[in-house]
């Protein structure tokens, strides 16, 4: 019977060929599946909205508002009992409950703040604002006008996210297939023939926020006219907070979470969890929404090789958006809002020309800026996702720049703390100065009697302050903006650029370059990772992510090469940035992230006393600490506490970059509201078919409106499918007619194993593998482990150790295996190429990774994964388990008692020997791997110049267990 795949209509032989076809990973057909599961559970829910109950009661707006609110009026969806809202479902309705319903989850508890965020009457919903725009009447009939059909929208929506030239888009639409129409092609029916015809149809599609020009004139002369391109940033703020793709990606009620009944131990993982955000609702009226407003700017080259245009942009984001989303590029989370201009300023003191364009800066941002302090001040009346309008205020939650940008912002000089009283002098203290707070820079301009006018004598009298130049800052006259608080650490600039620019420079003088540079050469490659086939000494032009690669290798390579106290003041800081990265954060987390800054200005001298401290253009030894990152440092857990020019025709950028990224975003935007218009109409024409009886009682949304989150994050969200091996380990186990063993499974609470139903070899003799992998005692392993998986009949727990009772000649009771070269591990949505994994070896409960760390656990090199192949019609014990073949690593045990190596804090791995001389190989099931692991060998003092990367991890004997490979293992491996 030939059976199809739902989502491609690809022909089958039978249903059990179309459930391993929507199994793989690999295709989109999967995705479908996981879509169409989400919007049947939000049918199937007879509460949908069982989020965090709030208190609904009509509130009596502010006297500049003049709203009706009628709650008995029956079009009005709520009334004086107050409903539930789906914007916050992880929040707990208490204010003092566990968030976790699983007992092997620590219990925390979590206070609200009363009386935030109420709704006060029904508004507009993302498809409202589409149903009124001004050519809404023609789209009753066509709803992709103004073009012809879906045909026709789909291709010119890719020749306009397209980045081509006007030219380009010509020279296409002139193709036969397109344009030709005689008896033999017929053309295509686009309703539009030239690139000028398609671009005004975009400009007819519903608007966006709105692009505008302001000439900005300064009291000092400029090479070229001054255009500032911005849009409002309140309309910006507002598309995001009513974007339907945010519905359940936003916090908006403050939240305290604590590990302890007492209240006493904070946790912070969202920007709704610190202390900045429940004073700054704290100071809001009664029922007002906090959205907390994210500004981030920095300059970027706009060309290509010549011409070295330059762009200022600036964006603007959401605070309440949570931070896995935010992070997230594909989420469009981030919008452009303005576009500095950039001057050549004709003062003739050179460095006048900088306090001017500083000068320039800020009042560019109080022009395009206005609308947020207004709201900041008296309000604002916007919707959410789900139409329900509420009362925003826009403070200034964050501001995201490098170190002199917030200089700039902050109004001081270079060699100043922007967030902070300290000077360069005192960069090197191991506490945090006094806040640099709004209140005392303004008092302190105010004190300034020269006329700002007069650049230099205003200058000149700034410098008592240490103050920059700048008479009048940006956030002035906007509530509760302080750049102590707004100008947060930033992990790029302050962390991974402070690591290249010092740490990789102490590095290499210490051990000496060429040593460094063999060490990365040498090192086993990684899928995931750049390899430094050539080192890093002679870099050029390195990106963020080359450091971070960099990051990953460091402390393990300098070992036992450089003198202890640069490892040790290498490591901590080190420490330092994965530790301020988790995504989870409370107050025992906050003291190991100081306690980690204190031990580096403990050891940070011993990096100058052995030389490597140099100047980068003397190179002799600097006996200083002038590094305006490192006393950054000091200001991060008080701020955790708070928690595309290539189509241009090189003619005015700024404006034809403003021109395509607005018809991107109407794009976006008109795809998603017109999937979902095109979807509902399917569902009422009865078309698709509901994954629900038609007579089911859902009590709940409609089907429209159950589809709607489903499709805003298939259309919105990222194009490229990671998958979900959790999720598919649970569609597997309840299909009966799967492949027993299951080839995607999950193994403890944590971890998700996936084989490829296909094996890399179907069958191969077991003398055969032993041989081509050089594994000698395989079959006297096997003998083993079928001995003790058969005493019982039952899947037993093993453990690598004790000797071979097997010959290594035994009998077997097969003769063949199944291999497969490769096994998916999903632990925390990590991929990438290791031979190293972590073995639980303990089936006690207590010991579950990742919280038990290595306790319970073993390191091994896994040499072959494999299944027993039984004779045919047999059912055998040994056979329902897929196996491994792993060499184990043991543990060194260090002087004092302790597990971990003095200076690089790392454990030291041996590789386990038999009595007889060889590698301990043993056979552990494969439901027994927990994680991947990283290894990187010992090099000593000195590196063995026979060392490749191909032979590097398979012929020393002594390693470290690399724990900075990762973040989440890092994490693990602390425990």
């Amino acid at each position: 019977m030939v059976a199809q795949c739902p989502n491609c209509l690809e022909d089958f032989a039978s249903p059990w060929a179309v459930t391993r076809h929507l199994s793989q990973p690999l295709t989109s057909c999967l995705r479908w599946i996981d879509q169409l599961e989400s919007a049947s559970q939000i049918l199937l829910d007879p509460d949908p909205y069982h989020g965090f109950p709030m208190d609904l009661e009509p509130e009596a707006l502010p006297g500049h508002w003049d709203i009706d609110i009628n709650v008995n009026n029956p079009d009005c969806p709520y009334s004086d009992e107050g409903v539930t809202v789906n914007l916050e479902s992880d929040v707990l309705e208490s204010g003092a409950e566990s968030l976790s319903g699983q007992a092997s989850k620590p219990k925390v508890f979590v206070e609200h703040f009363k009386g935030a965020a109420k709704v006060y009457q029904r508004g507009q919903t993302f498809q409202d604002w589409f149903d009124m725009d001004a050519y809404a009447a023609h789209r009753k009939e066509n709803i992709y006008y103004p073009f012809a059909s879906l045909q026709d929208w789909e291709l010119g929506s890719f020749l306009l996210c397209l980045s081509l030239s006007m030219a380009a888009i010509n020279q296409f639409l002139r193709l036969e297939l397109i344009c030709l129409d005689s008896l033999i092609v017929r053309a295509l029916p686009l309703s539009f023939r030239t690139a000028k015809d398609l671009w005004g149809r975009a400009e007819l599609l519903p608007a966006v926020p709105k692009w505008q020009c302001h000439i900005v004139s300064m009291t000092h002369p400029t090479k070229q006219p001054l255009h500032l391109y911005w849009r409002n940033p309140l309309d910006c703020i507002e598309a995001l907070f009513n974007h339907l793709y945010f519905a359940n990606k936003l916090d908006l009620t403050p939240t305290r979470v604590y590990n302890t009944v007492d209240h006493t131990m904070w946790k912070y993982s969202e920007w709704m969890m610190g202390d900045t955000a429940w004073s700054m609702q704290s100071q809001l009226p009664d029922g007002a929404t906090l959205l907390g407003v994210i500004l981030s700017s920095d300059k970027t080259n706009v060309t290509n090789m010549t011409d070295g245009r330059v762009a200022h942009p600036l964006l603007i984001s959401l605070a309440n958006i949570k931070m896995a989303t935010q992070n997230k590029a594909s989420s469009h989370a981030f919008l452009l809002t303005a576009l500095f201009p950039i001057a050549e300023f004709l003062h003739p003191v050179r460095w006048m020309q900088s306090v001017l364009e500083a000068r320039l800066v800020h009042h560019c941002l109080d022009i395009i800026l206005e609308p947020l302090k207004q709201a900041a001040r008296i309000g604002r009346m916007m919707s959410d996702p789900l139409g329900n309008l509420r009362y925003c205020f826009t403070p200034l939650a964050s501001y995201i720049v490098d170190m002199p940008e917030a200089c700039m912002l902050a109004c001081v000089r270079g060699k100043t703390s922007p967030v902070t009283l300290a000077m360069y002098k005192e960069f090197r203290d191991a506490f945090r100065h006094p806040p640099h707070t709004a209140k005392l820079t303004l008092d302190q301009l105010a004190s300034i009697t020269c006329d700002p006018l007069n650049v230099e004598g205003y200058f000149d009298e700034c410098s008592l302050f240490r103050l920059s130049g700048v008479f009048l800052p940006f956030w002035h006259n906007w509530p509760l903006a302080d750049p102590s608080w707004f100008l947060t650490p930033e992990a790029l600039h302050h962390w991974h650029h402070e690591f290249y620019d010092h740490d990789v420079r102490w590095c290499l003088r210490a051990i000496g370059a060429q040593e460094l540079d063999f060490c990365f050469s040498v090192l086993q490659q990684l899928m995931t990772f750049q390899h430094f086939k050539d080192g890093i000494s002679n870099l050029k032009q390195v990106t963020g992510r080359a450091q971070r690669n960099m990051q990953h290798y460091m402390v393990a390579l300098i070992a036992d090469a450089a003198p202890p106290g640069v490892i040790i003041t290498v490591h901590v800081l080190m420490d330092f940035r994965y530790l301020s990265q988790a995504t989870t954060i409370d107050e025992l987390h906050c003291r190991l992230i100081l306690d980690a800054l204190e031990q580096f200005h403990n050891h940070k001298q011993e990096v100058i006393v052995c030389g490597a401290r140099q100047g980068v253009k003397s190179n002799s030894v600097l006996d200083n600490w002038y590094i305006p990152k490192l006393e950054l440092m000091q200001s991060v857990v008080p701020s955790i506490r708070q928690d595309p020019a290539d189509s241009t025709n090189h003619n005015n950028y700024d404006a034809q970059i403003c021109w395509f990224l607005d018809q991107n975003e109407k794009c976006r935007n008109f795809q998603i509201t017109t999937s979902i218009i095109a979807q509902s109409r399917l569902h009422q024409q009865g078309t698709i078919s509901p994954t629900i009886d038609a007579d089911t009682d859902v009590g709940g949304p409609s089907v429209d409106e159950a589809n709607l989150q489903t499709d805003a994050n298939d259309l919105w969200g990222p194009r490229h499918t990671v998958t979900n091996f959790f999720k598919m380990a649970q569609q597997v186990s309840l299909d009966i007619k799967a492949a027993k063993p299951l080839r995607t499974f999950l193994v403890g609470t944590n971890t998700a194993i996936h084989l490829n139903v296909d094996a890399s070899i179907q069958r191969i003799p077991i003398d055969i593998v032993a041989e081509k992998y050089s594994l000698p005692n395989l079959r006297g392993a096997l003998a083993d482990y079928v001995e003790r998986e058969g005493r019982t009949g039952l899947p037993t727990f093993h453990k690598p150790e004790g000797p071979h009772r097997a010959q290594p000649d035994a009998p077997l009771p097969f003769d063949d295996l199944r291999v497969w070269f490769k096994v998916c591990i999903h632990v925390t949505g990590k991929y990438g190429h290791y031979d190293a994994a972590i073995f639980t070896v303990n089936d006690m409960k207590l010991n579950q990774w990742p919280a038990s760390g290595l306790k319970g656990h073993t390191v091994v090199e896994v040499h072959l994964v494999m299944q027993p192949l039984p004779p045919r019609g047999k059912t055998t014990p040994w056979a329902a388990r897929f196996l491994t073949y792993i060499q184990r690593l043991d543990v060194i045990p260090q002087r004092r008692g302790s597990l971990l190596e003095h200076t690089t804090q790392m454990h030291v791995l041996k590789r386990a020997m038999r009595s007889a001389g060889v590698p301990f190989g043993d056979i552990l099931p494969l439901d027994q791997l927990r994680s991947f692991a990283h290894i990187v060998l010992r090099f000593g003092p000195v590196a063995d110049p026979r060392l490749t990367a191909e032979n590097s991890a398979h012929s020393a004997q002594v390693f470290f267990l690399n724990k900075y490979i990762d973040k989440e293992f890092y994490y693990a491996i602390s425990n």
